[in-house]
């Protein structure tokens, strides 16, 4: 089968063929309809990842499929299922191997494609949203990053939660796309963002994806008890957090990561991605893809994502 792969340490991944995978005790074989990016596939790529596996291994985290083949003891889901899954990596390739706990049964409402790109961007917003930060209706959430695979996702899911949405962003193409999905206010990521969220009153929660100087300013315009969600760092640079700033005006900062939850608390995890699937079913979310290209294209499909050329999910088809 053809897998884009990384072959070696510190090797460019590269469209390649490889033997295809046999589900073992508790796993099932899907034909990969598509494939979802994510950042954490650049950082992978360079190995710089917190999950890298050891080399060779094929990019992609997340898939949507049909199931071919299951494993020893395998009863559900059946040959022929529809399925969305998180893998961790291999899914950009033709066929993948997943621990059946991980299949999601694809609603016929949802295409392959947004199935594809679903689980990560809306699963990493709702929890963190949610669980960590406890977003009440009618407080302020600022969104770093608000037109990215994560970021668009937060600003749709914080305004179906009834705050109200400030999302901050580059350019004014993907402030519109924001205000689309639901922001209510919008700043340009080249202003002051600490003088500018000031101006527009207390922000209660922040969700940065972003870090760099853009979360550092918007850090210190929280609000006495606001949150600081740490989801990632797409800049490149990890902001400095001063503790004594953090008490003065009774701040929580915390830390997420979404594919965590796998190994401490797979049932938080899966309830939340049952609530989002309802909201999906009621038309109360609007998945964004600005890209799909071909797995011939991967490299491609990558670019658009480093570069910040896209705007919500890139996704890849896999199927002939």
């Amino acid at each position: 089968m053809k897998a884009f792969a990384i072959t070696h340490a510190g090797a460019e991944p590269q469209l390649i063929d490889i033997p295809r995978p046999i589900p073992g005790a508790g796993e099932v074989l899907i034909r990969v309809s598509a494939c979802g990016l994510n950042f954490a596939d650049i950082l992978m790529a360079k190995g710089t990842y917190q999950d890298t596996p050891n080399p060779p291994f094929s990019l992609g985290l997340e898939v949507s499929g049909i199931v071919v083949e299951t494993g020893p003891d395998v009863a559900a889901p059946a040959a022929g299922t529809r399925v969305a899954a998180f893998i961790g990596s291999g899914g950009l390739a033709e066929y993948a191997v997943v621990p059946v706990e991980r299949c999601i049964e694809v609603p016929d409402s949802m295409t392959d494609v947004i199935a594809a790109g679903f689980q990560i961007a809306y699963g990493t917003s709702h929890l963190a949203l949610t669980r960590r930060a406890g977003l009440q209706a009618g407080e302020t959430l600022v969104v770093l990053g608000a037109a990215g695979g994560v970021g668009l996702t937060a600003v749709e899911i914080g305004a179906a939660l009834g705050a109200r949405v400030i999302a901050i962003a580059r350019g004014e193409a993907k402030l519109e796309i924001a205000r689309a999905a639901g922001a209510q206010h919008t700043i340009e990521a080249s202003a002051d963002i600490r003088e500018e969220l000031k101006a527009l009153g207390p922000s209660n929660v922040v969700y940065d994806a972003v870090g760099g100087e853009m979360g550092s300013a918007a850090l210190r315009a929280l609000a006495p008890e606001g949150r600081y969600l740490a989801i990632g760092f797409a800049s490149g640079d990890v902001p400095e957090v001063k503790l004594n700033h953090l008490l003065v005006k009774n701040i929580d900062v915390m830390g997420f990561y979404w594919g965590g939850y796998l190994k401490f608390n797979g049932a938080a995890l899966r309830d939340s991605l049952d609530a989002l699937m309802k909201m999906h079913a009621a038309g109360q979310l609007a998945p964004h893809v600005s890209h799909t290209l071909p797995l011939s294209q991967a490299g491609e499909a990558l670019a658009l994502l480093r570069d910040r050329k896209s705007t919500g999910k890139v996704v890849v088809t896999c199927a002939d």
